[in-house]
């Protein structure tokens, strides 16, 4: 189990299972929405988090990509966000990896990761060797996969 929250200690949370799948996104919306490069990830199921303190604020934004809503749960005290519903995919949970009180307690390797809209990341960004590309989104809006880019070494994307 591993614990997190926000800032001010006003909303805390305890994941029961370690999360699968981590993602790495790129788009437009992440690099606003954490004010870095790109966002981590993690994907939960909605049974794997509970608020154990508080209760979050919900922004609901409309998705450029899909057109679905994105639901961000945040303190109302501090802003921190937390994680994110999405009606696209629903029973799922993506966390904001920083609110974890120990980050590293999720494991980001090869094997269960992946970087998604690399086509407007930020031209500095270095993407690992091995680990699944993808242009755009992991799949379409139909859920059919696109195909992702593997590189044999890490790449600059201003190099692409």
């Amino acid at each position: 189990m591993c614990v997190g929250g926000c800032l001010c200690g006003e909303v805390r949370y305890e994941i029961s299972k370690s999360p699968e799948k981590v993602t790495m996104c790129h788009c437009s919306f992440c690099q606003k929405t954490t004010g870095a490069a790109y966002m981590v990830q993690p994907a939960l199921g909605a049974s794997d988090l509970k608020i154990t303190h508080g209760q979050t604020v919900v922004y609901t934004h409309v998705s450029e990509g899909s057109g679905q809503n994105i639901h961000i749960n945040f303190c109302a005290t501090c802003g921190t966000k937390l994680f994110q519903t999405f009606d696209r995919f629903d029973g799922a949970i993506g966390l904001y990896r920083g609110s974890l009180d120990d980050p590293n307690w999720i494991q980001v390797t090869p094997e269960n990761s992946k970087h998604i809209f690399v086509g407007v990341a930020q031209a500095e960004t270095v993407l690992p060797a091995h680990v699944p590309i993808y242009i755009g989104h992991a799949m379409q809006n139909d859920g059919t996969p696109n195909d992702p880019i593997v590189f044999e070494y890490p790449t600059r994307v201003g190099d692409i």
